[in-house]
């Protein structure tokens, strides 16, 4: 069978100027290729951390691969992580796409997440409590600083994207290191995501269907007011959604709070999060930016005071050159 990409998906790439998140492994593989099928333009980037047998072997098919069908192929070396390896090499990999589509000035990123990918992430949140949007960590569409990540393959499964790929003779890689269950992730593919996704496949899409609808649901407890660079303003429709908000907010400006967090965030009205966030409650309204220490001059201390801007909220503003009447919306 051949995955088909979703067609709101497709008028949304054929315009755009994309990057695809390439590993050379069976879903990036897929995505590659279908992509090439609906002649959506493309170009690739892929992260070498150096780890195994063939990381160099599929660095060298990438740019291969890239050559062979005019696209530019981005590529890095990953430095040696000794702790942590899933949590820092995330956050390698998308400090590395990030530059490139700053630099590059692409407006989205493909990634070839799937079906067995989306319920791996909602059974580990599961066992560590989490909500329904907490459980919903993978989107089809979800917006970054400057650039939309789409994931057009999350209702296939591994298993079809592979007859794909072994039907018309694509070439690809396997990760050996997918096995290993020193890795969180990979204990839950093993026992939990893989036996099930085999049994109760399209009850688990369709389930998942009905979880997004719900989540939008609950995302309706809060609204957005204010959105420039960093800054985002948000208005509680209830006290109670101020977690909520924070939590998918900072997600899509590329921060995951933990649940300690989440819990402090529901504890206090001024905080900082990570050393990095600064969240803010005002009233009604939820305030988050980065966090700063900026010296600021009396006049516009004196005007974030007027305008009732959380303290914590008043350095970043200077540094970005944000006016601070601009912040507060009328409504």
């Amino acid at each position: 069978m051949k995955p088909k990409l979703l067609t709101a998906h497709c008028s949304l790439l054929t315009e755009k100027k994309n990057l695809l998140a390439f590993s050379a492994g069976v879903d990036s593989s897929a995505l590659f290729f279908l992509l090439l099928e609906s002649n959506i333009p493309f170009d690739i980037a892929i992260v070498n951390y150096g780890t195994r047998e063939n990381s160099d072997k599929e660095e060298a098919h990438a740019k291969a691969l890239a050559k062979k069908h005019n696209l530019v192929c981005h590529t890095i070396k990953a430095p040696s992580f000794t702790s942590h390896f899933e949590a820092n090499a995330r956050k390698f990999r998308y400090a590395f796409f990030d530059s490139i589509i700053e630099k590059h000035r692409y407006d989205t990123l493909l990634m070839a997440h799937q079906l067995n990918d989306q319920l791996e992430w909602l059974l580990m949140r599961l066992t560590k409590g989490a909500g329904v949007c907490e459980l919903l960590g993978l989107e089809p569409l979800s917006q970054r600083k400057n650039y939309t990540i789409i994931r057009p393959l999350l209702s296939h499964t591994k298993e079809e994207l592979l007859g794909y790929l072994n039907t018309h003779g694509h070439p690809y890689f396997v990760d050996e290191s997918n096995r290993d269950e020193r890795y969180e992730r990979n204990y839950f593919r093993q026992h939990f995501a893989d036996p099930l996704i085999s049994k109760y496949k399209n009850g688990i899409r369709r389930s998942f269907d009905y979880l997004r609808q719900d989540k939008r649901k609950i995302q309706e407890v809060f609204t957005i007011l204010f959105s420039h660079k960093e800054l985002r303003v948000i208005r509680l429709h209830t006290p109670s959604a101020k977690v909520k908000a924070a939590d998918l907010v900072l997600k899509k400006l590329g921060y995951l709070l933990s649940a300690p967090q989440r819990e402090e965030i529901r504890q206090k009205n001024s905080l900082v999060i990570g050393g990095k966030w600064a969240v803010e409650i005002q009233e009604e309204k939820l305030y988050i930016a980065p966090y700063r220490t900026t010296d600021m001059p009396k006049p516009f201390k004196e005007q974030c005071r007027i305008l009732k801007i959380p303290a914590k909220i008043r350095a970043y503003l200077f540094e970005a050159k944000i006016n601070p009447s601009s912040v507060i919306p009328n409504s």
